[in-house]
């Protein structure tokens, strides 16, 4: 190689040496401006109370409150995804039973913390055929063993626990409304307007199973009142019916309790000698939640109009 190439090839190394110290000063540099952005905040030596994901009360400094959010937040999205291992969970409704009293209503209105017109659980007027009576008939979310719409979510925001309870995580939901569309049951609602929360209540650690903190833009519906059972509790529908209407219970142990009565029966029995059935089965969605026909009525059909004045003069 002729002395023009050597000086050459020096020239370039020494080029790109000093390009390489800049590039190193560069990210060291840039290494100290992420570490001082994200660096823990002081102890500020003072402390407050706050609930943990088991609910015990727990004083700490307020510069670990966001990390106590986070780890929060992970323990609850983590088992709220996970559901009650060992279950698979079910409900039958009495349609014989039903009066419309709309307490099933108002107690999931208020656990979810909804607006009046909105609603994960709503009692239809139905009337099979012109010779036949009508009827009431509560309508809850499926929970169905083959759901049409955790398969359409681009986002993994709705799922299928193991328990057989079908739930959605606002964290991710997109509001896309792919499942609104592909649920044939009409089940879920999506959230047109920003909730009317406090502060306070807008700032709490989001709750997978109680799907609380409401967020605009996404989806809700009914979610077999998963916090409850996680505490060995019985649905808010369930327990507020003053009527009867509803059993829930484990399929995996066959019994259901009656959320008014208290009682508990076989649910294979219950179902096999009342003919329940399940809702537009020939879908092949394999619903979790059964009816019993309204025969025998408890009670006479009352025109809506007069049970929902009745239901306005309770409530004032």
């Amino acid at each position: 190689m002729n002395k023009d190439g050597i000086k050459k090839n020096d020239e370039n190394r020494r080029n790109f040496l000093k390009h390489s110290a800049i590039l190193g000063v560069g990210a060291i540099a840039g290494a100290g401006l992420l570490s001082s952005c994200s660096a823990e905040p002081e102890p500020t030596g003072e402390k407050v109370k706050l609930l943990t994901a088991t609910g015990e009360l727990v004083e700490v400094d307020p510069s670990q409150i966001k990390n106590i959010r986070k780890e929060k937040l992970s323990e609850l999205q983590e088992r709220g995804r996970e559901g009650l291992l060992g279950h698979h969970w079910t409900m039958v409704i009495d349609l014989s039973k039903c009066k419309n009293a709309r307490k099933c209503m108002a107690a999931c209105q208020g656990a979810h913390e909804l607006r009046p017109h909105q609603h994960h659980i709503n009692v239809l007027q139905m009337q099979d055929s012109k010779s036949t009576a009508p009827y009431y008939m509560p309508k809850p979310c499926y929970h169905c063993d083959n759901p049409p719409c955790t398969k359409v979510c681009p986002v993994n925001a709705t799922f299928k626990r193991k328990d057989g309870i079908v739930l959605i995580d606002n964290e991710r939901c997109i509001g896309c409304r792919f499942c609104v569309a592909a649920c044939p049951y009409s089940a879920r609602m999506f959230q047109w307007f920003e909730p009317d929360y406090t502060e306070e209540q807008r700032n709490r650690v989001y709750d997978i199973e109680l799907n609380v903190p409401q967020k605009k833009g996404t989806i809700t519906k009914c979610l077999f009142s998963a916090d409850r059972l996680r505490k060995g509790q019985l649905p808010y529908c369930v327990s507020a019916c003053p009527n009867g209407v509803y059993w829930f219970g484990d399929k995996m142990e066959d019994a259901v309790t009656n959320g008014t009565t208290k009682e508990t029966r076989k649910f294979s029995e219950l179902i096999k000698e009342n003919a329940g059935y399940t809702y537009f089965e020939d879908l092949g969605t394999k619903p979790q939640v059964y009816y019993l026909p309204p025969k025998n009525r408890t009670f006479d059909y009352e025109p809506v109009n007069k049970i929902l004045e009745d239901f306005q003069e309770d409530k004032s």
